[in-house]
C-alpha cells in the first residue's frame, strides 16, 4: 500500500511539474486545425474557471485540466467556424465594454476599469476574456440568423396555458446536456455520469460532461416557470423531491438531465401581454440552444484535432 501511494504521489508531482514546466516555456500542446492551444493557455482557463466556479476549485489537477482542455478547444472550434463567415473576429467596442461590465457585475464589477483590474490581479490578460466574449456573442448571432425562421412557437397554446393557471410554479434548476459519439450507449455514459454525481456532486458531473454554456458555473440555471417548459419536462420535475435529479430526457441535439435544487409557488396578477413576450422570448432561446448544439456537434466533425 506504502508503495502504491508513493508511486501515485511521484506520478501527481511529475505531472504537475510537467505542465507548470510547459507553462513556463508555452509550449504548443494541442493543433486544432490551424488554431494551437499553448500550456499558457490551458493554465489560464484553469485560473478563470476556478474564479467563475468554486466547485472547480475543488477538482484535482488532472480533471481541471482536462475540463480547460475541453473549454478551450469547443472555443476554437466556434472561432475557427466563425472566421469562415466574419472577415474578423470582432464586436463593437462600447457593446462589448457594456456586456462584460454586466456579465461580471456580480464579482462587483461596474465599470471597464473595474473589469481590467479585476483580471489583472488574477494574473489574467482582460483582452483573453474579451476574446472569449466576442466569439460567444458572435457564435449566438450566427445561430441566430441561421435559423431564427426555424424556430417554431406556439402562442396560443400559451395564451391558453397562461389564463388556465394563475399559480405559477418556478423551478430553481441545475442541468447536465450531454451528447453521444459513435460508440457511446446511451446507458453507460448515464452509469458513468451517476457515478460522478454521486461519489463527487452534480456540479462536478457538469463541469466535466456538459456541454451546455451553463457547464462552467456547474450547470446552475436561476429560476426557470413551470409556463416555459415543455410537456415532457415539466412532467420529469413535477416527479422530483428537492435534491433530485431526472434520468436523461431526449431533447433536439442530446441528453438533458435536470436536478431540481427547490421550487416555490407564487401567485400574482400577470400582465399578460408581458408574460407572452417572456415565455416566447424563453422558448425561442431554448429552441436556439438547441439548434446551436447540433450544429457545434456537426462542425466538430470535421475539425482534425492533433495533440503535440
Amino acid at each position: 500500500m506504502k508503495r502504491i501511494l508513493y508511486i501515485t504521489l511521484i506520478y501527481i508531482i511529475f505531472f504537475n511539474y510537467n505542465l507548470e514546466s510547459k507553462a513556463k516555456e508555452n509550449k504548443i500542446l494541442y493543433k486544432i486545425n490551424n488554431q494551437i492551444l499553448t500550456s499558457i493557455d490551458i493554465l489560464d482557463e484553469i485560473n478563470y474557471l476556478g474564479i467563475i466556479n468554486e466547485e472547480y476549485k475543488k477538482l484535482d489537477k488532472k480533471n481541471a485540466i482536462e475540463i480547460a482542455k475541453k473549454s478551450l478547444i469547443r472555443e476554437k472550434i466556434k472561432e475557427i467556424e466563425l472566421s469562415k463567415i466574419y472577415k474578423e473576429i470582432k464586436i463593437d467596442n462600447e457593446y462589448l465594454n457594456q456586456f462584460s461590465i454586466n456579465y461580471f457585475k456580480k464579482y462587483g464589477v461596474k465599470n471597464i476599469s473595474d473589469f481590467e483590474n479585476f483580471f489583472l490581479q488574477r494574473n489574467i490578460n482582460p483582452n483573453k476574456i474579451r476574446k472569449k466574449i466576442t466569439i460567444e456573442i458572435l457564435w449566438n448571432q450566427f445561430i441566430y440568423k441561421k435559423y431564427n425562421k426555424n424556430i417554431k412557437i406556439n402562442e396560443d397554446s400559451i395564451k391558453k396555458e397562461l389564463l388556465k393557471n394563475r399559480k405559477q410554479k418556478e423551478f430553481l434548476l441545475s442541468e447536465i446536456l450531454f451528447i453521444l459519439s459513435d460508440d457511446e450507449e446511451l446507458s453507460k455514459k448515464f452509469n458513468i455520469i451517476n457515478e460522478e454525481i454521486k461519489n463527487k456532486s452534480f456540479s462536478s458531473a457538469a463541469l466535466k460532461y456538459s456541454v451546455s454554456n451553463s457547464r462552467n458555473e456547474g450547470g446552475k440555471l436561476s429560476w426557470v416557470k413551470e409556463s416555459v417548459l415543455s410537456k415532457n419536462i415539466k412532467e420529469n420535475l413535477n416527479k422530483l423531491k428537492i435534491g433530485d435529479y431526472t434520468n436523461p430526457i431526449v431533447i433536439p441535439g442530446g441528453f438533458l438531465i435536470l436536478k431540481m435544487e427547490d421550487r416555490r409557488e407564487i401567485q400574482k396578477e400577470i400582465n399578460l401581454q408581458n408574460e407572452m413576450k417572456f415565455i416566447i422570448n424563453e422558448k425561442k432561446n431554448e429552441q436556439l440552444n438547441q439548434l446551436s448544439n447540433i450544429y457545434f456537434s456537426k462542425v466538430k466533425k470535421n475539425i482534425i484535432i492533433n495533440e503535440l
